[in-house]
């Protein structure tokens, strides 16, 4: 049986889109094997967010090359997007094939098989005006279903080179949407993330439809019983958005959006489309309307021009957001974006100073969040045990508002709904107590394989970015 192995650099997005391959694969009668064995074809899924995320997709590319130079090696994702002809210099690639087109990828491979001439598959991602139909019925190795609902970004912020090798806003269809989603409640899933470059946006480019009513459309979905939103741009939670919000019951108490300074000055150099006072304003709705509600966000340290007083505000801003976890990154230069090309860059050791501040922040807010809970009892869908210690006797999954809760149970029940009582607080778990385990009969995820190799980074930038 021929083999294919994976690996994934990047966002959640990417992760995803590997595991849309890998459906592909499995159809033509693939067996999966891990990155480091010897396989006939190696997939490698790139990004390109920072020059780091290059070098380290060039890094593996080899070590796949080395693994076996027999095999069809394959560079997808956002670095084969922006520098197809780099990586076809690298000596060993067969297939460059970008952020389109992935559904092409078993054609290519057997044309390979027949002819050993590289082939660059990357076309202009601007011009592509229609969403990438790429169905996962199932995911190898998670309890929380990822659901891909649009690709792309037209927001241009400076720091970010992300419009470059996605291509601007693109929604998938609604029934497609829909489909996907019962196919996943079908394969025994209870939670769906919504993911994408720019989850917000979904419907932006449609008419008579919007984020609001596809939420409305999940929320009618029979054994669904979580439906969290991966990332989310404070201006597109609308009203109508705030409605579902507050009426549906399958809507997670968490969002997760982008704030990426608290400075009006640095918010304007980054081509930011909000000030600080809206989106305060923005975060005061959504406390008054979801009580309890977890708000995390990615914050970027040490922008072009942040001087100590712009830093000092940004510090006092986020402390009055009460965000329940900040993803805090230094600035990192990324070539062929304005940003990169600002004077008054930041040295580093100040960037990293700054950003152990923020850190320190982030964990006192976490821990405040998370000690406002303790007596509650919460709904948790385990995902593993715990530290993925088989036999300990030990579950980990998350609340809907996004508190990582440790509690004693049965491996039997990952991927069940749980109620378990928080019983003491933590920076990043909290521990708790059953109060009733899941109904007996129901589908549990426990047995899956594993899957594929993920390496997800963290990433500084709004787009493609989706911490969940």
């Amino acid at each position: 049986m021929a083999t294919v192995a994976f690996h994934t650099l990047g966002c959640k997005v990417n992760f995803y889109d590997t595991e849309a391959i890998w459906q592909l694969f499995k159809q033509e009668g693939y067996e999966q094997v891990d990155f480091e064995s010897a396989a006939d074809v190696y997939v490698v899924n790139t990004c390109t967010v920072t020059n780091t995320g290059d070098k380290k997709s060039r890094q593996m590319i080899r070590r796949a090359i080395r693994r076996n130079p027999e095999a069809i090696v394959a560079v997808t994702g956002c670095y084969a997007q922006t520098s197809p002809a780099e990586i076809l210099a690298i000596p060993g690639v067969d297939l460059v094939i970008g952020t389109q087109d992935r559904d092409k990828i078993m054609p290519y491979v057997k044309q390979l098989e027949q002819e050993r001439q590289p082939i660059n598959a990357v076309r202009n991602i601007m011009k592509t005006r229609a969403f990438e139909e790429l169905d996962v019925p199932d995911f190898s190795d998670r309890t929380r279903a990822f659901l891909k609902i649009q690709e792309g970004c037209n927001n241009f912020c400076t720091f970010c080179i992300i419009p470059w090798s996605r291509g601007l806003m693109r929604s998938r269809e609604p029934q497609s949407v829909l489909n996907q989603a019962r196919m996943l409640v079908d394969a025994g899933y209870q939670e769906i993330v919504l993911t994408g470059i720019h989850t917000g946006g979904y419907g932006e480019d449609m008419e008579d439809y919007s984020l609001a009513k596809l939420l409305w459309d999940l929320d009618k979905v029979d054994g669904l019983k979580r439906i969290r939103i991966s990332s989310i741009e404070a201006s597109q939670i609308t009203d109508e958005v705030l409605e579902v919000l507050q009426a549906s019951d399958k809507m997670c108490r968490h969002l997760h959006i982008p704030l990426q300074a608290g400075d009006d000055e640095v918010l304007k150099r980054m081509r930011r489309k909000y000030t600080t006072e809206q989106f305060a304003s923005k975060i005061e709705h959504i406390h008054r309307i979801m009580p309890g509600v977890a708000i995390t966000t990615d914050v970027i340290v040490g922008f072009p021009g942040e001087t100590d007083e712009m830093f000092r505000r940004s510090y006092q801003f986020m402390e009055q957001m009460k965000f329940s976890e900040m993803h805090v990154f230094p600035y990192s230069k990324r070539t062929g974006t304005p940003a990169a090309r600002m004077e008054d860059q930041i040295d580093e050791e100040i960037k990293n100073a700054r950003v152990h501040e923020l850190i320190d922040l982030s964990e006192r807010m976490q821990l405040s969040y998370a000690e406002t809970f303790v007596g509650q009892v919460l709904e948790v869908i385990p995902e593993r045990d715990y530290k993925g210690q088989p036999g300990s006797g030990l579950l980990m999954g998350y609340s809907d508002n996004y508190l990582q809760l440790v509690f004693e149970g049965s491996e039997d029940w990952i991927g069940q709904v749980c109620r378990v009582k928080v019983t003491e607080a933590g920076v990043n778990e909290c521990r708790g107590q059953l109060v009733r385990a899941p109904e007996a009969g129901a589908v549990h995820l426990s047995s899956r394989a594993t899957g594929t190799d993920v390496s997800v980074e963290t990433i500084p930038g709004q787009a493609a970015k989706a911490i969940v």
